[in-house]
C-alpha cells in the first residue's frame, strides 16, 4: 500500500508531461523531432481504445470482480479461436476461455480476460509491456471506499493533480496483477480534458506502457502512427517505487501521446535497470495486461511488420504488431 502522495506524483507528472496532448488529441503542433513539416499537423492513426485484455491464471475470479465492485457485464464468452491465437504470437492460447466485458454505460470498450497458465514470480509493474489500464469513473472517493471491502489491493489513495485539482484518482489491483487507475474530472466536464463516465465506472481511456528506453518508445509510436511528440518529464511515482522496491523519490521518466479521438490516450514510463521483459509461458499470452487493441483506419496503410498477415474477424480485420517494450498492440479496422 502506498500514502496519499502515490497518486500525486504521477499526477504532477502527466500535468507538465501530456495536458497539451490530452487537449489536442487530434493535432498538436509537433516536437523538432518530428518528421512532417512545422506547417503540417498529421492526424494521428490510432483513433481509439476498443479493447484491453488481460491474460489470468483463473477466469472465474474476474468475472465476479469486475462485475459486483465496478459494474462491468459480461457481453460474450467462448474459447479463443486458433487463428487470433496466432495473430497474438500466442499459438498455444488457442482453446482457452475467454470472456468479454463492458461497463455500465454500454460504450463499446471493453476489458478481455484470457486464461493462461500462472507465471511463478510475475509482479506488476516491474516489466516492460503493459502495466496499468487507466479507466474513467464518475467519483473516485465514493468507488475507493466501496474497493476498500473487495478483493482488489489498495496502490494509491485518492488524489488530486496538482496543476488540475478537480482531476482526482485513486489506483487498485487485481489478483491477476492488473493495475487500475480510477480517475475523475470532478469539475466542470464540459470543457475537461478527460471524456464523460457515462455510468459510476465508466471505459478505458488511457493505457500505460513501460520500457527501458522512453525515447526508443516515443519514437515508435510517433513515427509509426503520426502521434505528435510529448515533453517527457522526471518525477517519482511512489506506486511504482514501492512495486520495484525503490526509494520513494526515485524519479522516472514519463510523457503521453493522445490518438485522435478525444480521451483515448498513451502514456509511456521509462523503467531502470531493475526490470527487463515481461517473463511469460511458452507460446501463451503474457501475464497481467497483455494486450491493448485501438482501432485504425486501414492495416494496409500502416507501415509495421505484424507477427503474420491480417485475419478477418468480427465482420473486419485485425493484426497485431509487437512494439519497441515487447507490448502486443492489436489493431482493429473499423468494420471490426
Amino acid at each position: 500500500m502506498t500514502d496519499t502522495k502515490s497518486g500525486v506524483s504521477r499526477r504532477v507528472a502527466l500535468s507538465t508531461a501530456g495536458a497539451a496532448a490530452t487537449a489536442a488529441a487530434v493535432v498538436s503542433p509537433p516536437s523538432p523531432h518530428a518528421q512532417e513539416s512545422s506547417m503540417t499537423k498529421a492526424v494521428p492513426k490510432l483513433k481509439r481504445i476498443k479493447t484491453v485484455t488481460i491474460a489470468v491464471p483463473d477466469l472465474s475470479a474476474i468475472e465476479p470482480l469486475y462485475r459486483d465492485w465496478l459494474g462491468y457485464a459480461v457481453v460474450e464468452r467462448g474459447q479463443v479461436a486458433k487463428d487470433l491465437a496466432v495473430s497474438w504470437g500466442a499459438p498455444k492460447s488457442a482453446g482457452r476461455d475467454f470472456i468479454v466485458m463492458q461497463p455500465e454505460s454500454g460504450t463499446d470498450v471493453f476489458i478481455r480476460a484470457v486464461e493462461i497458465d500462472p507465471v511463478p514470480g510475475y509482479k506488476a509493474m516491474t516489466t516492460w509491456g503493459w502495466n496499468a489500464i487507466e479507466i474513467i469513473v464518475d467519483d473516485p472517493d465514493a468507488l475507493y471506499e466501496k474497493l476498500l471491502d473487495s478483493p482488489f489491493t489498495l496502490l494509491g489513495k485518492p488524489a488530486g493533480l496538482k496543476n488540475y485539482p478537480s482531476i482526482r484518482a485513486t489506483q487498485f489491483k487485481g489478483p491477476a496483477e492488473d493495475v487500475l487507475y480510477l480517475t475523475a474530472e470532478t469539475g466542470d466536464r464540459t470543457n475537461s480534458l478527460l471524456p464523460r463516465p457515462g455510468a459510476f465506472v465508466g471505459r478505458v481511456f488511457i493505457m500505460v506502457v513501460a520500457g527501458p528506453d522512453i525515447n526508443a518508445l516515443q519514437d515508435w509510436y510517433a513515427d509509426t502512427f503520426d502521434m505528435a511528440r510529448g515533453p517527457i518529464n522526471n518525477s517519482p511515482i511512489d506506486l511504482i517505487n514501492d512495486a520495484q522496491g525503490l526509494p520513494k523519490g526515485s524519479e522516472r521518466p514519463l510523457t503521453i501521446l493522445g490518438m485522435s479521438e478525444h480521451g483515448n490516450i498513451l502514456e509511456l514510463d521509462g523503467y531502470g535497470k531493475n526490470t527487463g521483459p515481461r517473463p511469460r509461458n511458452d507460446g501463451q499470452l503474457p501475464p497481467g495486461i497483455a494486450i491493448t487493441s485501438v482501432m485504425v483506419e486501414s492495416i494496409d496503410d500502416l507501415n509495421v511488420e505484424t507477427i503474420v498477415p491480417p485475419i478477418s474477424f468480427g465482420g473486419g480485420r485485425l493484426a497485431t504488431v509487437v512494439g519497441p517494450a515487447g507490448e502486443l498492440l492489436e489493431l482493429l479496422e473499423e468494420s471490426a
